[in-house]
């Protein structure tokens, strides 16, 4: 049998700041962006 690899991108973990992570929250918390838009904003998963 054959088995097939699939092919993963690894996903690299980064540290940010507390005061980076409150200013995203604070601004999806007011409403100002979705996360979805926070994650294209800032290249955040």
């Amino acid at each position: 049998m054959e088995h097939e690899r699939e092919q993963r991108v690894k996903r690299t973990q980064r540290d940010y700041s507390f005061a980076f992570k409150m200013m995203v929250v604070h601004e999806v918390e007011k409403g100002q962006i979705t996360y979805r838009q926070a994650q294209a904003k800032y290249g955040i998963q």
